[in-house]
Formats: structure tokens, C-alpha cells, sequence
């Protein structure tokens, strides 16, 4: 069956398996990605993931059949250097996303060496902790630029009627140094404008608020730089004329963080 489009926060770092506050904080996020499988229409034969950790020259595939972890936070518990997420790589996944991209006049690259970062492991961790559905990483390319994110997405589409879920991996928000700040204005302001552009029921309107996002409330408060928000302009483009509807909300540390989910 067809697959939906799904923009989702990965946390912070290893949020998920840290101790004290810093853990609690994510309890709402980790209930929600636990569920996420179950609000599917079934269970994808694999999971395409455009993490907001990889950037490339130009858009990447990895295409390892067998990815090792990526361990790129840092000053955290020894144990958190210790987790583990086997799941198989799909190199013909890749070479077919290659090609979708390829034929929309993208041009892209295969890497058989990227294993999963944590933009991939942490959220995958509480999804699919089993890790048994193969999952294709997507780079961003390093010029973020929104517009050409959204055309990315649109020629990964028909990926959706082939049982693949397509799976934007960032924050809505993402201000470290504001994070934990107790300043609860900029992300909320933020966050509401965001929710409406996502959900607006025109894909033509939903893309073009979405490529002019510098121009929100609080845009850059909330990201001073938008390598988090990008993986939503894929996930957009990837919709169609889906419309979009919010599937997480919560106030994490006081800020505002939202989910969304297309089709």
C-alpha cells in the first residue's frame, strides 16, 4: 500500500538513553516514534531516511548493505557510544532512488561505505527496535537550499506506491545554545507558522510558504542554521498534493517541537 511522507525530531543526541531530566524531557517524543509503525497503512518494505547529520556536495545515497554506526555527538556516557542498530542497507533501493533523481535531472551519488548516523539510529532505535526493515540514508546537499529539497523529495515520490515510507529526520527546532534557555516566545511563534504552512490544504501554497521559511516569526532564532528543517522540505516535496496534518506536539525544555505526516 501506499506509504505516507513523515517529518519527525530525533531527539537530542542520544536523548532517549540518557538519565535524569534530560531523559524525561523526551518521554512524549519516545512514546510517539514508538507508535509510529503502528499508524501506517502496513509495514513498509523499507524506510528511505533524509537525515539532517549528512551533507554532501551534491544529493547521496548509502547504498552499504550492511551499515556500521556513526557516532557524531559528543561528551556523552560511555554507554551511549555503546548502542547498536544492525539493520541491512538496501543497495538496490538506492540505486533506484539514484535513478528517480537521475530522471528529474538531479544529479546524485551512491556511497557504499555511510553507515547510520544519529539523525538515522536514535529515532530508528525506538521505531524499529528490532531492526529488521532495510533503511536507505539520503544526504542533504550543502547549499540547504529549500526550493531544490522540495524538488528532491517530488522526484523520490513514486518510492510511496512501492512500499517505501519516506522519513524526514531533523527539528523543528534547533538552537542549541537558546535550547535550554527557559525562552519559550521564539519557538512557539515559530512553530505556529509552521504548523500552518505544513497543514495548508494547497501543495502549491504549503511549497512555496515553505521555501521562503527565512521569513517566518522567529525563523532564525529557532535555526540559526536549517540543516534540521531541511529533511521537512524533502518529506514535503515527497507528499504531493497530500495535505499535511500534525502527528507529534510536545514542549521539550520549553520548546516547541512538532511532527508531521503527509498522505
Amino acid at each position: 500500500m501506499r506509504q505516507p511522507t513523515i517529518f519527525l525530531s530525533h531527539g537530542g543526541g542520544p536523548s532517549f538513553w540518557l538519565d535524569g531530566p534530560m531523559a524525561r524531557a523526551f518521554d512524549g517524543l519516545k512514546a510517539y516514534l514508538g507508535g509510529l509503525l503502528d499508524d501506517l497503512p502496513e509495514r513498509p518494505r523499507a524506510i528511505l531516511v533524509v537525515s539532517a547529520h549528512w551533507e554532501e556536495p551534491r544529493i547521496t545515497l548509502g547504498s552499504a548493505p550492511a551499515p556500521a554506526m556513526i557516532f557524531d555527538y559528543y561528551g556523552f556516557p560511555a554507554h551511549a557510544y555503546r548502542l547498536s542498530y544492525p539493520a541491512p542497507g538496501a543497495p538496490e533501493l538506492a540505486e533506484r532512488a539514484r535513478g528517480l533523481l537521475a530522471a528529474a535531472g538531479v544529479d546524485a551519488a551512491l556511497d557504499p561505505t555511510r553507515g547510520f548516523d544519529h539523525g538515522v539510529f536514535v529515532p530508528m532505535l525506538i521505531v524499529d527496535p528490532g531492526a529488521t526493515i532495510p533503511i536507505v540514508t539520503l544526504s542533504l546537499r550543502q547549499d540547504l537550499d529549500p526550493a531544490f529539497h522540495i524538488g528532491v523529495g517530488a522526484a523520490l515520490a513514486p518510492l510511496r506506491e512501492e512500499g517505501v515510507l519516506i522519513l524526514g529526520s531533523g527539528n523543528s527546532f534547533h538552537n542549541i545554545r537558546a535550547f535550554f534557555d527557559g525562552e519559550e516566545t521564539a519557538a512557539a511563534g515559530f512553530d505556529a507558522w509552521l504548523t500552518e504552512a505544513a497543514t495548508k490544504p494547497e501543495a502549491k501554497e504549503r511549497d512555496a510558504l515553505l521555501e521562503r521559511w527565512r521569513q517566518a516569526p522567529f525563523a532564525r532564532d529557532c535555526h540559526p542554521r536549517e540543516e534540521h528543517l531541511l529533511p521537512l522540505m524533502v518529506v514535503a516535496g515527497a507528499a504531493g498534493a497530500d495535505v499535511g496534518r500534525r502527528v507529534f506536539h510536545d514542549s521539550i525544555a520549553g520548546k516547541a517541537i512538532s511532527g508531521f505526516a503527509f498522505g
